[in-house]
């Protein structure tokens, strides 16, 4: 087997292997796969007896090169024949495997293959859209609070315009992306997931037509000052892969986040925010909604 890079071009082709994948971290959206790539990663891909399997290549640090979980539903690999693959192929580790997966298998069985790391950094948030949408109870008392707060001061002024993100207004949205980017100095390092992640958004945003992602954005005073972007993962969840907001507009993000739950999450049960990234001020941000569940993340690294 032959894997090759994979481009924006192949969606079309493997997004049928997507549709119905079993594992609900944010790593299994095929659109995420391909726009987290920049001059230093490369994600790979090949078809093998009607499975997709797909790696990370690494130009500067090799030792980061890994597989994740072959994608061939509805059949979830034995850790014995996930031991093989990675052999066959000179790879010496899978990433972003879920606890599900653990579960499924056994500890035990997975051990006597692999040694199993927590990823850290790397758990998803997973959500109730209902509890994103109707922000009941006292929970979330002080979110209401900001929203009729931002309500009162841009909404009831008729300052406030939403919409999806289109070819008109795309290039806004990159404009707001960069100064939101400024201000946390996203570009410092260019290894850092902050800088990954930039480029994921920029990738994502400029082929969201072929990746058929749902897009909303917010303008105030007709200037970008918020972007959302979620995409399919499993038929009850999808992630909230960016989203974006100034902070120093008071209640805006609280807004802005009531409105994606509203508006990106139709039809789907859970919403995945995706992990942390070891980030503290984002851990607390993405706790402060509380989570129905975390996933944790593992890796599992081949004896």
């Amino acid at each position: 087997m032959e894997l090759k890079p994979l481009t924006p071009q192949d969606y079309p082709d493997y997004k049928k292997y997507f549709k119905k994948q079993p594992y609900h971290l944010c790593a299994y959206s095929l659109s995420s796969i391909i726009a987290w790539q920049n001059s230093d990663y490369q994600a790979m891909a090949g078809i093998w007896k009607d499975t997709l399997i797909i790696a990370a290549e690494f130009r500067n640090n090799k030792s980061k090169r890994h597989l994740i979980l072959p994608i061939a539903p509805p059949d979830v690999f034995p850790p014995e024949q996930l031991a093989r693959i990675a052999e066959d192929l000179d790879y010496g580790e899978y990433w972003f495997v879920p606890q599900s997966y653990l579960d499924i298998h056994g500890r035990d069985k997975v051990e006597a293959y692999f040694d199993v790391e927590h990823h850290q950094g790397y758990d998803d948030y997973i959500y109730l859209t209902s509890d994103l949408t109707d922000l009941k109870g006292n929970k979330y008392s002080k979110k209401r609070n900001l929203i009729k707060q931002f309500e009162r001061k841009y909404i009831e002024t008729n300052q406030v315009e939403l919409g999806p993100i289109t070819a008109n207004n795309l290039e806004e949205c990159l404009e707001f992306l960069e100064k939101w980017c400024e201000e946390r100095d996203c570009d410092a390092n260019p290894e850092d997931d902050l800088a990954c992640e930039k480029i994921a958004a920029i990738n994502t945003l400029i082929n969201m037509e072929l990746y058929e992602v749902n897009t909303l954005m917010l303008r105030i005073d007709g200037v970008v000052s918020a972007f959302g972007v979620s995409a399919y993962l499993t038929s009850q969840m999808a992630t909230l892969q960016y989203e974006k907001a100034y902070d120093k507009i008071k209640g805006l993000y609280q807004y802005f986040d009531n409105q994606c739950a509203k508006r990106l999450f139709n039809g789907y049960t859970y919403i995945n925010k995706e992990s942390d990234m070891g980030v503290e001020g984002l851990a607390k941000a993405k706790k402060s909604y509380h989570p129905i569940h975390i996933i944790e993340s593992f890796r599992l690294i081949r004896k």
